[in-house]
């Protein structure tokens, strides 16, 4: 059982006391919030809960207060506000919010990764990445230090000043993804947007997973789409996201056939159909093995806490 304590009074205690104090105040109750800086998202949570599932998009988070656990695969990351998480490449995961209370909330802000932007600095900052061939996840924990925080700090003030945003903010979004460029694991982030390299093909291939994946998935096909040979593929695949493309599919389909069932109220078979099964006992096992449940108790439990 992973357990959160309090962090220790270090030179990023009173940034994040301001963060969480700044946040507090610019959100109207819990949930996910845009703001005028559109990559910026603050998010807010009272009360501690369940597992959610959902498709994460590439993404820098920093928890300014709480704690929260995220499941990718059969893999679990525990953060909290000595950590930042980032998310390199889309990918299918479940998360929990595990420290918060309506005193001290849950807090944290999320920056959508621009790829553009990424690109541009891996041609400004190439010479100070480290060397060699990464064969990391394309999600990563690390350890958040003052000048980082600074920069998130900066930006987030910026809210406070609209008329500041245009000019200042796209510095202070340079510089947080310069830093993390920079950072220990800054080569997996500058792998996946390397024109040419292996991580960015497998990226296009995941890209169109999530575009296609109600359709059969043929290996050969995807990897000679992404010009990598099928095993080639299958490793590298792995290796940043913790699955095979086809736990992967299976992943954003029963995903999908869960908000389906939920936001739509299909019948089971329908909402299997939908997605790309065509055995509605296969549906039924394989999303009993992914959410604990079969379809009809899963959405009698969901909609009775609803």
């Amino acid at each position: 059982m992973n357990s959160f304590i309090t962090p220790p009074a270090d030179e990023t205690s009173a940034q994040r006391a301001e963060l969480a104090r700044l946040v507090d105040g610019l959100v109207s109750g819990d949930g996910m919030h845009s703001t005028a800086i559109e990559p910026l998202y603050l998010i807010r949570c009272e009360t501690p809960g369940e597992m959610t599932y959902g498709v994460h998009k590439p993404a820098l988070c920093i928890i300014v207060q709480g704690g929260k656990e995220v499941r990718l695969a059969d893999e679990l990351y525990c953060y909290d506000p000595l950590h930042y998480l980032v998310v390199s490449v889309t990918l299918p995961v479940a998360g929990c919010v595990v420290r918060a209370s309506s005193t001290e909330p849950y807090i944290c802000i999320r920056l959508d990764i621009d790829p553009s932007l990424i690109a541009g600095l891996i041609s400004e900052t190439e010479p100070l990445m480290a060397s060699g061939e990464p064969d990391g996840r394309g999600l990563y924990l690390d350890r958040i230090d003052a000048p980082l925080l600074d920069a998130t700090l900066r930006l987030v003030r910026l809210l406070g000043n609209p008329k500041d945003i245009p000019v200042l903010a796209p510095l202070a979004l340079r510089e947080i993804f310069y830093r993390l460029l920079c950072g220990p694991q800054g080569r997996h982030l500058q792998d996946v947007a390397l024109q040419g390299s292996q991580s960015h093909r497998v990226n296009r291939a995941i890209d169109w997973l999530n575009h296609n994946y109600v359709e059969p998935l043929r290996i050969d096909e995807l990897a000679r789409r992404v010009n990598l040979s099928s095993s080639s593929l299958h490793h590298r695949f792995k290796a940043l996201t913790a699955m095979s493309p086809l736990q992967y599919q299976k992943q954003l389909r029963l995903q999908e056939a869960r908000r389906l069932l939920m936001a739509e109220g299909l019948e089971v078979s329908a909402a299997g159909y939908r997605v790309g099964y065509e055995s509605p006992s296969q549906f039924s096992r394989e999303y009993s093995r992914l959410f604990g449940a079969s379809p009809v108790k899963d959405m009698a439990r969901l909609r009775s806490i609803a």
